[in-house]
């Protein structure tokens, strides 16, 4: 709705309680500001005003720094979510959201890009204090580094998920199964994963792996390189209950000549 005319800034600062729900859409600043000083402006009104995209940093920042309202949880929260506020004051009201919010700003396409960062930062610090069902939801929505840092944790509800989600990459894959102290159930999921298993890297990366099931593992071998399975066979980081199958695998492609249909001697 326009302005009408007649409206005051010292209008809006006397209006009753009941215009004021309206006169929050209103879009000059003199007036919005006029209501921020009506006494029987509460704080459901705020967020009401708070949910406008159009304020202004400026207008943001004096409601920010008003300790009446920044004492209010909810004010903080909408203040944090607003792609307006500055950033300055964002950063810090970022620090002070619970879990739950910080999940909900590290992925809220409209936040300003350094209060989402710092959201997903803080998320990355409070991963193994959150709920199965947050970690499900940023298995799906989050960014690709909560990603990788949710498969590297490994949660039995979550795992099946991360597996799955577009945003996990072979980078993220690769390094979870370099960590020396990844529980073998991850190990294992990757190992029989649709997706992940039939990755030439994926599958070199556990044959190294000792966690890794041996059955699985000796089923990838007719896939790799002679010249890989040479490097394995010489190698002190491949487990050696699994250095007779590779030499074995060596043996008989000496004799009858066979070559692996995938691997890095047919790319």
């Amino acid at each position: 709705m326009e302005s009408k005319p007649e409206l005051s800034t010292e209008a809006a600062r006397r209006a009753p309680v009941e215009q004021i729900p309206a006169l929050v859409h209103e879009h000059r600043e003199d007036v919005i500001r006029g209501l921020l000083e009506n006494p029987l402006f509460e704080e459901i009104h705020l967020c009401l005003l708070l949910g406008r995209p159009d304020l202004t940093s400026v207008l943001l920042e004096d409601i920010a720094r008003r300790q009446e309202w920044r004492a209010s949880y909810r004010i903080k929260r909408a203040l944090a979510f607003h792609h307006n506020v500055p950033q300055t004051i964002g950063l810090t009201l970022v620090r002070e959201l619970y879990a739950n919010d910080l999940v909900q700003l590290s992925f809220a396409p409209s936040a300003n890009p350094a209060l989402r960062h710092l959201a997903e930062e803080l998320v990355l610090v409070r991963l193994a204090q959150l709920p199965p069902a947050q970690k499900v939801t940023l298995a799906r929505r989050g960014s690709p580094r909560i990603v990788g840092a949710l498969l590297t944790e490994g949660g039995t509800e979550v795992l099946p998920t991360v597996l799955d989600s577009p945003l996990l990459n072979e980078g993220h894959v690769l390094k979870a199964l370099a960590r020396v102290a990844l529980p073998a159930r991850i190990v294992t999921a990757i190992a029989h994963h649709a997706k992940w298993s039939h990755i030439y890297s994926v599958q070199l990366a556990l044959v190294r792996n000792t966690q890794a099931p041996m059955a699985r593992v000796v089923s990838f071998l007719p896939n790799i390189s002679t010249t890989d399975l040479k490097i394995l066979s010489q190698s002190n980081s491949v487990p050696s209950r699994l250095l007779p199958y590779i030499r074995r695998e060596l043996a008989n492609r000496m004799q009858h000549g066979k070559i692996p249909v995938q691997g890095s001697e047919s790319r």
